[in-house]
């Protein structure tokens, strides 16, 4: 089992940028697939981006060259970088880890972190 932790949320204006982190603990970090989903009010969560063990990446495409995600094996620390941002990305994000998984499907995740609120004003 992986312990995750996010973190760099908060609210920016429309076209800004945030870094957000997710701290890892636990053993092998290196050994996991890593992904990023967000979840808005009354909406399902949703697949944002992934990075696997590889260091292979995944984008949903309404983030596809805004978003990077990245992975620091080192420092047991995964990121995402939101640039443009736009007030549709306004939700709460959360990291996760698994093993085997289809990237875009949530359930074949089994470690999350607690989520960070992102808030992007227009």
């Amino acid at each position: 089992q992986v312990q995750l932790v996010e973190s760099g949320g908060g609210l920016v204006q429309a076209g800004g940028s945030l870094r957000l982190a997710c701290a890892a603990s636990g053993r092998t970090f290196s050994s996991y697939d890593m992904g990023w989903f967000r979840q808005a009010p009354g909406k399902e969560r949703e697949f944002v981006a992934a990075i696997r063990m590889s260091g292979y990446t995944v984008y949903a495409e309404s983030v596809k060259g805004r978003f990077t995600i990245s992975r620091d094996n080192a420092k047991n620390t995964l990121y995402l970088q939101m640039n443009s941002l736009k007030p549709e990305d306004t939700a709460s994000y959360y990291c996760a880890a698994g093993r085997s998984v289809v990237v875009v499907r949530s359930r074949d995740y089994d470690n999350w972190g607690q989520g960070t609120q992102v808030t992007v004003s227009s």
